[in-house]
This record gives structure tokens, sequence and C-alpha cells, in this order.
């Protein structure tokens, strides 16, 4: 799969050059600029806070919340250490933008660190990528030894007084430690279980100290924001959308991959970008926003633009980023299926509401796949998630219930022929 892009983060960016990922390729597209200027011009770090504010940066990790906002959290006073930490934990199924971000162009998610670590009075940051790209893993760390050697990184960044220094730590794998205090508990080398909230990590974070988390490619918007100015990220996007988007598309198109687009983009123009329908097929249905994101069907998707309002007003969510398109021959009931066996696994266990009615799901979606469903299944499904829903620590729960809410109120027919006439409706399934 390959990026495809018109946005700021691949802005000049040659994926097919072995070579772009180096600190001599970022630099020669301007990279490191927005942070010479701020170092050299000792730029107020309430100055650069505004900016991201105003740019209407808003966080890519899924949640959306406002980036400059969430870095004014952080008690710049506070007299000990204090963190920034990357979350590069892509574990939610049909997201791979980050590892690409990570891949192709590394550079930019460092300098948006070192800047983010200057306005928030931050020594130390840490990347947490996701256990499975242990190759992405490897060139973000010679990203980051070519970054020390320039003296980019460590004591008395290019000569001043601020000092920062930035490591990457290995995730195992688990999906769960894409939530942020469960990733703050694997970072601290402990057993990755969510913390109960109060208090936040703006005030109890890493090591008990004031840290502010933020997304791979949260933080490398940021370099163009403050080299290019935020009225001109802002115009990128639209009014509380700001910039463009990364979107992971994948399923039953003809090109899937990344696409870099302006926030507020048409689905359909972003289809048409990934090469329309495999096959000529119909477009059945859109997950926009990764697996845990409720499920919208074609017609609806296909009115909508991609930016978070749009599709929350839907009543779906933009999320990560990732749009899983499925066509006319896919068995919802058996894609339910696939998703609900998903969040039960990777439940951690902790909240009981999780640990057993992630199981209480996958089970009753798989008798209704399997020619055994019952006919109050349907009514079973809606009180389980009615009992997990906000219920819990994290929002892993709420992210099991999403799809099987949205795929029974969308396609209810079809779970309903499959308990009535013990079989599928759908003549060639694909999923």
């Amino acid at each position: 799969m390959a990026v495809y892009s018109s946005g700021v983060i691949f802005e000049g960016v040659d994926t097919s050059n072995p070579d772009c990922w180096t600190l001599a390729s970022y630099q020669a597209r301007g990279g490191y600029s927005a942070l010479k200027r701020l170092i050299e011009n000792q730029v107020p770090q309430d100055e650069v806070i505004a900016e991201v504010k105003n740019s209407s940066l808003r966080g890519r990790g899924g949640a959306g919340f406002p980036t400059g906002l969430k870095w004014s959290f952080m008690p710049r006073s506070f007299p000990g250490d204090k963190y920034i930490v990357c979350n590069s934990d892509e574990g939610e199924p049909g997201t791979f933008k980050d590892r690409d971000i990570m891949w192709f162009n590394p550079h930019a998610l460092i300098e948006g660190m070192i800047i983010a670590a200057y306005t928030m009075g931050v020594k130390r940051g840490y990347n947490y990528i996701h256990g499975e790209i242990f190759e992405v893993y490897q060139r973000f760390e010679a990203a980051l030894d070519e970054a020390r050697q320039a003296g980019l990184l460590g004591e008395r960044i290019l000569g001043s007084e601020f000092s920062f220094d930035l490591f990457a730590h290995h995730g195992y794998g688990a999906y769960i430690c894409g939530e942020e205090t469960a990733l703050l508990e694997s970072l601290e080398g402990k057993k990755g279980q969510p913390r109960f909230k109060p208090p936040f990590p703006a005030s109890f974070g890493l090591y008990g100290k004031p840290t502010t988390i933020n997304n791979t490619e949260s933080f490398a918007s940021v370099p163009f924001i403050l080299r290019d100015g935020a009225t001109k990220f802002l115009e990128a996007g639209k009014p509380n959308n700001g910039g463009t988007k990364l979107f992971s598309i994948s399923g039953h198109v003809n090109r899937p991959g990344n696409y870099e687009i302006p926030l507020g983009t048409p689905f359909a123009t972003l289809l048409e970008m990934a090469g329309g329908m495999r096959n000529g097929a119909k477009l059945k249905a859109v997950i926009p926003g990764g697996s845990s994101a409720p499920v919208l069907p074609g017609d609806v998707m296909m009115d909508l633009t991609m930016d978070y309002d749009a599709i929350s007003k839907a009543g779906s969510m933009l999320g990560s980023g990732a749009v899983i398109v499925m066509d006319e021959n896919v068995c919802m009931v058996k894609a339910l299926e696939r998703l609900a066996y998903f969040y039960h696994e990777e439940s951690c266990g902790q909240c009981t509401p999780c640990r057993e009615g992630t199981g209480w799901l996958y089970r009753v979606v798989h008798r209704i796949e399997n020619g055994q469903g019952r006919a109050d299944d349907l009514d079973l499904l809606s009180s389980v998630g009615n009992n997990m829903a906000g219920r819990t620590i994290c929002a892993l729960a709420d992210a099991a219930v999403f799809p099987v809410r949205s795929f029974t109120k969308h396609f209810k027919h079809e779970f309903e022929h499959h308990i009535e006439h013990k079989r599928c409706m759908v003549e060639h399934r694909w999923f």
C-alpha cells in the first residue's frame, strides 16, 4: 500500500525514494526550520500554545480533542520532572497511518515532539510504538540517532539553554495499551491496564508526574503549523477541523492505502481517490473511523464530508481515520462476529462489565452467524450493551458496544434473516 498526499505531513515526501526518511531529506524540505526559529528568537511558550490553538488542530488518535488546549493543561511551573509521550500504539483494526509517518517521515514527528517539549518545559519524552511493527521501531531509532548527532536532541539543543531527549519504547502488541493510561502503565514496566481517572495524566501521568500524551499524527502536524502559520493550516481544512488528515482506507476498494487530504473533503472524493469499489460492486457500508466507530450505510456515507463534525452528526466518529469499506457481498452478521471476537480477546479483564460483557456479545453474535440464533437475541445484545457502556474504567467496553448497536440498527434485517432462516441472506459472502 502507498501514501497518497496533498497534505502537510507528507508534503514533498517522495515515498518511492528509499532515503526520504533521512535527516538530510527532511531538512531539504524545510525540516527543523520551525524549531530553529523558536529557539533562536526565544519565542514565548504562551505564543506557541496560542498558535496551535488557532490552527484548530484536533487529536488525530481518535478522540479529536483540541491539541493546543491539551498542551495548556501542562503545569509549566511544576518544579520537578514533566514528560511528553507519543502514542504510536496503533492497534485499532483498519488503522495503519502512524507507522507510515514513522517509516517515511519520522523527523516530522521528532521535530513536533521537540517543539512540544520546548512549549511545555519538558526535558524528556517517549514514543510508545506498537509491538508488531518492529522494523518501524528500528527506523525511528535510526532517525533519533541522526537528530542527536546533529545537535537537535540532548543537552543545549542548537547551542541554547533548552535541553530535551527523546526515546523510543517498544510495546508488546496489546490493543489496550492504546488507552493512554494503560500505555503509561506499560511504559513504567507494569501490566498494561487503564488507571482510574481522575487524576488525569496532565497532573499525574508517567511516574506520577505531569504528562501530556498526543498521537503520532498530531505531533507530526505541529512543525507545519509553526513554520507556515496557524491560518494556513486551518484553511487547509475547515472551521473547527483544521488541516489535513491521514485516512487509512481498506476493504473493497481498488487502491487501499493512506490518503492525506483536507478535512471536509467529501467521502465520495476519497472513495474515488482509492480507485472506487473493487470489481464495480455496490457500496454497502463504511466504518469511518476504525473498528470501534459505529458503521454507517453506504448511501449515508456518500453524502458526508470527512471531518469530525459531519461524521459525528451522522451518528459515528472520525476516530483514527481508518475507513473500512464494505461492498454488497459482505455479510454484516459475519463482519460483526469478527469485530466482537476482537474486543472479547483484547479486553484486559480488569472491569467485570467488559471482561464478561465482551464474551457475551461475541457468543451471541457467533450463534446467530452459525444458524443457532434465538428470537430474543437482538434484545439480549441490546441489554448486555446497556450494562457495559459507560460502566468501566476505560472506553474499551464502549468500543465493543458501538459496532453491535450500529450493525443491528442499520442492518437489522440481516440479523433477523439469520435468526429466522438459519442462514445468510447474502449469496456470495466476502469478509
